[in-house]
């Protein structure tokens, strides 16, 4: 039988979503103002196609992956993230598991730090949520990547210039704080099953989650290599989201630098080249 009500709430929370709000161009004449299927589709990650089969009812048993995506697309909050899972009968992610809800206090700050590189990750370092400056500066990434503790470990082709001290330093807290959250989400089983492939997979990993150490991971200095305006050397900063576990990584340059006008020539040519890619 058809998930009507699935395909109803989609389409009521996709027409209340401006582009503007969502980071999109607004693109032309438009029949509605909310996002289209498209859009929608480009935000989550997912197919046009598969878009419109949820909300005709076509597709009945989205991943929790999809719904989660879905939520955070929408902008919608606890309560009606809650009531999506539902519609796709699927359970809510319970209180062992790491929170991933993106709350629209969240992001109306990304919306208004425009001009500043800043990315949501959850607890276990998984990138939920980038503004267009910060995937300009870091570039975008899919699939399993998406996880930055899997990316320092597994694929390190990054644009971050380290040396073997700050490589080293940084390995060591990734580890520490992810082992944190393990302690903090037991009933996780992505988590379980992201630190069983890391410890498998790279030895410098299974040493480092051996040693036992515990902490969390707060703040760095990186020099990011862009391909279009050089290197920056910025500080990075990692602001926990109260009440939800979220972090929020954030990229400044000191005033008056060579760095920071590098920035801002970023915010122009990096975000428009994006736009035209979108």
């Amino acid at each position: 039988m058809a998930n009507t009500g699935l395909g109803t709430a989609l389409r009521h929370w996709r027409d209340r979503v401006t582009p503007q709000a969502a980071g999109l161009p607004a693109g032309g004449r438009r029949r509605a103002a909310g996002l289209r299927r498209e859009e929608l589709a480009q935000l989550a990650g997912i197919s046009a196609d598969y878009v419109v089969r949820l909300e005709q009812g076509r597709a009945t048993t989205p991943s929790a992956q999809v719904v989660e995506a879905l939520a955070r697309a929408l902008r919608l909050t606890a309560d009606e993230r809650t009531h999506l899972f539902r519609l796709a009968c699927l359970a809510p992610p319970g209180p062992g598991t790491v929170p991933r809800h993106i709350t629209p206090g969240v992001h109306r700050m990304l919306d208004r730090l425009s001009g500043t590189p800043v990315a949501v990750f959850d607890a276990a370092w998984n990138q939920l949520l980038a503004n267009p400056l910060h995937t300009a500066l870091m570039g975008e990434w899919h699939g399993k990547d998406v996880n930055g503790v899997r990316r320092q470990f597994l694929n390190p082709n990054t644009r971050v210039r380290d040396t073997p001290e700050s490589r080293d330093a940084l390995h060591a807290a990734l580890v520490a704080d992810l082992r944190r959250t393990a302690g903090r989400y037991p009933g996780d089983g992505d988590l379980r099953s992201l630190i069983a492939d890391l410890r498998r997979s790279s030895p410098r990993f299974a040493a480092l989650w051996a040693a036992g150490a515990v902490a969390r991971h707060e703040a760095a200095r990186k020099t990011i290599v862009h391909p279009d305006v050089g290197p920056l050397t910025l500080d990075c900063d990692v602001l926990g989201v109260a009440g939800s576990d979220l972090r929020m990584m954030v990229y400044t340059a000191e005033p008056g630098t060579e760095d920071a006008d590098r920035l801002a020539l970023l915010g122009v040519i990096g975000t428009q080249s994006l736009a035209e890619h979108g």
